[in-house]
């Protein structure tokens, strides 16, 4: 009898344990680091061009998914590089580059470096007024680790703020990712405050990955915060952290780390 319970009494701990390192399997799986940057067309306040700089901010802080603004591809100020490739080959990442407009003898849009095999994309152009910057959204459909399909979005808006442009462009994104039938995530350079009328337009649909008005910019001091992570739907998403990441070399923005764990 008590050679029974014994072994009952380890073949429950064995069971437990096992149920135990599945979960936890299951949470990793589910988990993911997003990260928005941008990276000031591969210069740096220096006034200097180091990509190795900017490539190890987002190195140390081992993010999963990172929207990239200001991303030159193979223009003359940026000597040549596409900036998204040279990225992603020094973080070990898989870039995509989406470009906004022509410039300088190339192109100038947003950038997506992921871990995450790409299983779609897509550049949507979004509104703008004749003498401001084209803007671009740029949207890839990953899978997670678990088998599950995410939408992540990147997108710089406009930056003048006496421009209507940023209202129109919400709006766009809006009418053009909300209604995914994948869980989604909208990260980027907004160029908004958090109670400017571009993000109250947003958060019609979108839930902020932080609610504590975390500063983004300038680097060097952050009096302001323009840079976001967005999720939908909200209860599809859980928020285990977001941080700021500062480097007032790398860039004139801070990077903005969110942690997110997908609801199953």
């Amino acid at each position: 009898m008590k050679m029974t319970k014994l072994l009952l009494s380890i073949l429950t701990l064995v069971f437990t344990f096992n149920a135990l390192s599945a979960q936890n399997n299951s949470d990793e799986e589910l988990t993911i680091r997003v990260m928005t940057f941008n990276i000031l067309h591969g210069a740096t306040t220096n006034g200097d061009f180091d990509l190795d700089k900017i490539a190890a901010v987002i190195h140390e802080t081992n993010p999963d998914l990172v929207a990239l603004q200001e991303v030159d591809f193979k223009t003359n100020r940026a000597r040549n590089y596409d900036l998204a490739t040279e990225l992603g080959w020094r973080t070990k990442m898989a870039p995509l580059f989406g470009i906004a407009m022509p410039f300088d003898g190339g192109g100038y849009g947003e950038g997506i470096l992921t871990k995450m095999p790409i299983l779609s994309s897509r550049n949507v152009a979004l509104p703008h007024s004749p003498n401001n910057e084209p803007r671009a959204a740029l949207q890839v459909l990953v899978q997670l680790e678990s088998g599950d399909t995410i939408s992540f979005i990147g997108t710089h808006l406009e930056h003048q703020e006496s421009s209507p442009d940023r209202i129109d462009q919400v709006n766009t994104i809006n009418q053009t990712f909300a209604s995914c039938q994948y869980p989604a995530i909208l990260a980027g350079d907004l160029n908004a405050t958090p109670n400017s009328e571009p993000i109250t337009i947003l958060k019609k649909y979108w839930t902020a990955s932080d609610e504590n008005e975390t500063l983004t910019f300038p680097s060097d001091d952050p009096e302001i915060k323009i840079d976001y992570i967005f999720f939908r739907p909200a209860e599809k998403w859980q928020v285990i952290e977001t941080k700021v990441i500062c480097d007032e070399i790398a860039s004139d923005h801070c990077a903005l780390l969110s942690v997110l764990r997908l609801v199953k």
